[in-house]
């Protein structure tokens, strides 16, 4: 069934004619994660949610158009983990004015990027971008701070932990590995207290602080906790494509 909401599956004789309010573009990367979850595991989870956020959303009349999800991410910090593929925040940038190009000159003012990868931070980009798109209305979302996992996971973890592992039994199971090959994700913690506090930060050499790259225990996952927490995110995201799609650009701040 083709998805007019989604770009990779419509096509031409669907969008000649429409009118789209906002494109949203999931932005994952392609890392270790642990030893039991795939390498594509944040490209999968923000691709779900963009989707089915984009059905929901198509469904009550939002005008959304969901844009191929970008695989590779910010790895600087684990440049030395087999195949961990690294764009630098330059090469981000410079990716993100062309797709903008094309969408300012289509008329498609309004852009939302769906992060799936910690290691991507936009805002720098985000502000560098406006003053090169001033009629358009930019912005990014983290889905993984979209909801509160404490009320699903025991330990939701950073880093292939029970959240994520949850996330990948509901979505793609038959590419986690057996329980028995999961890791503890246990993580090594910064001497300095002053990193640990929040206050001061320092990228973290991710070979250096786990093991088995995961940052949170696993071990309690299950695909039930995954598919109930994949609903609570794509509804809530669902929601923030209709506000932005609907809105006036010019009535934001009362």
């Amino acid at each position: 069934m083709i998805r007019p909401y989604v770009l990779a599956d419509t096509n031409w004789k669907h969008l000649k004619d429409e009118n789209l309010e906002l494109a949203v573009l999931p932005w994952g990367a392609t890392e270790a994660h642990n030893y039991h979850l795939p390498y594509a595991t944040d490209t999968i989870e923000g691709t779900a949610i963009a989707e089915e956020a984009g059905r929901l959303a198509w469904e009550k009349g939002a005008k959304v158009i969901i844009l191929p999800t970008i695989p590779f991410g910010v790895n600087t910090g684990q440049k030395d983990i087999y195949l961990d593929i690294n764009l630098n925040p330059s090469t981000q940038l410079a990716m993100l004015r062309d797709i903008l190009t094309v969408l300012d000159r289509q008329g498609i003012k309004k852009f939302m990027l769906l992060n799936s990868h910690g290691g991507n931070n936009w805002k720098a980009i985000i502000r560098e971008l406006g003053l090169e798109f001033p009629e358009m209305f930019l912005c990014v979302s983290h889905w993984f701070k979209l909801a509160d996992a404490s009320n699903i996971f025991e330990n939701p973890g950073d880093h292939a932990g029970e959240m994520e592992t949850s996330m990948l039994l509901h979505l793609a199971p038959k590419l986690v590995l057996p329980g028995k090959e999961w890791g503890t994700g246990k993580e090594r913690k910064n001497s300095i207290k002053a990193f640990e506090e929040g206050w001061t930060w320092t990228e973290r050499p991710w070979s250096k602080i786990s093991k088995d790259t995961g940052v949170g225990n696993p071990k309690e996952a299950t695909a039930e906790k995954g598919k109930a927490f994949f609903g609570i995110i794509c509804q809530k995201m669902a929601q923030l494509f209709i506000d932005i799609a609907k809105s006036n650009r010019d009535e934001l701040y009362e």
